[in-house]
């Protein structure tokens, strides 16, 4: 067994049990329509608020996906980012990760855009992946400077899905910047075993979302499901991966840095240290959080400047 008394440091268990107050752990045994409720509540005790300067606007690009673009008083022009946001594939929206991507526009400088895509079980696999595709040619076509793609746990699963889908697009994606991402990696081994009952995220959590996204049907192989299973790795984007130690997931950053390297190209992946699943809303109250939101705004900012520092 794992020892989280050990790993997790008493900040990060603070941020556990306040997550925990407002979202306990057994919500997925709630209702879906209960558990969005949950889920936004909790969100809504989070809520940081806007960096001074920034604004945001809420709107719909042309096939009725909404979306929200944040500004910055001095804005920076070298490029723009396309946030995703997490949620398990059935949680969230625009306000979910509001006040991340208020944060991460005052500190690159840079236009972010949300993007609400569809959530299962009203709308099941590839609804939420089209939205995403639909966003980005949206944002190439729109946009005169390259994208950056950003997303957290489910929304990193679409970006990465994204990028794997626009390899040949004429204004492919400049870099991904990949945080606690589900990439569909191999279940019996690595921190799906280490930590299958990890604090905020469990692997009963992961098998719950994946059955809800799919109505129950195997997709084994599915690459707009499950990006690992691609069998090309080349002419992606420079990626940058962050994972959470605590976390089921972590093992999946770890081999979709080792896949795209083998296949010649740039990425790199960052492990934190004692943190879990999640832990971006923790940014204002963990310092190991706060710290890695500070590697997530640089690699963002460097992949936008399309700089390879790693």
């Amino acid at each position: 067994m794992t020892d989280y008394k050990t790993l997790i440091d008493a900040e990060t268990w603070a941020f556990i049990e306040k997550t925990n107050s407002y979202y306990p752990p057994d919500t997925i045994d709630y209702t879906i329509e209960e558990q969005r409720a949950i889920y936004d509540r909790m969100c809504r005790e989070f809520f940081a608020g806007y960096p001074q300067g920034v604004t945001a606007e809420t709107t719909s690009i042309a096939n009725g996906i909404p979306i929200r673009i944040y500004r910055n008083a001095t804005p920076n022009n070298a490029a723009m980012v396309l946030y995703l946001h997490g949620g398990g594939f059935i949680l969230g929206g625009l306000d979910s990760h509001d006040d991340v991507c208020a944060e991460l526009c005052a500190r690159t400088g840079f236009e972010v855009v949300s993007v609400d895509y569809r959530l299962a079980p009203e709308n099941l696999h590839p609804a939420a992946f089209d939205d995403a595709m639909d966003a980005f040619e949206w944002a190439a076509r729109t946009y005169d400077r390259p994208v950056v793609l950003c997303g957290d746990s489910a929304g990193g699963n679409l970006c990465a899905a994204t990028a794997h889908a626009t390899r040949g697009h004429a204004k492919k994606p400049t870099g991904q910047m990949l945080i606690y991402p589900g990439l569909g990696g191999d279940h019996s081994r690595g921190s799906y075993v280490t930590h299958a009952e990890a604090p905020m995220l469990t692997v009963r959590d992961l098998d719950f979302y994946k059955h809800i996204r799919t109505g129950g049907v195997d997709r084994t192989g599915d690459i707009t499901l499950y990006p690992l299973a691609d069998a090309d790795f080349a002419n992606l984007p420079p990626t940058v991966l962050i994972t959470a130690q605590c976390d089921p997931l972590s093992s999946d950053g770890e081999a979709y840095r080792d896949r795209i390297v083998a296949a010649g190209g740039h990425a790199t992946w960052f492990e934190e240290p004692g943190l879990v699943h999640g832990y971006l809303r923790a940014r204002h109250m963990v310092g190991r959080a706060r710290t890695s939101f500070t590697h997530i705004v640089e690699a963002v900012s460097a992949l936008g400047r399309g700089d390879w520092i790693w």
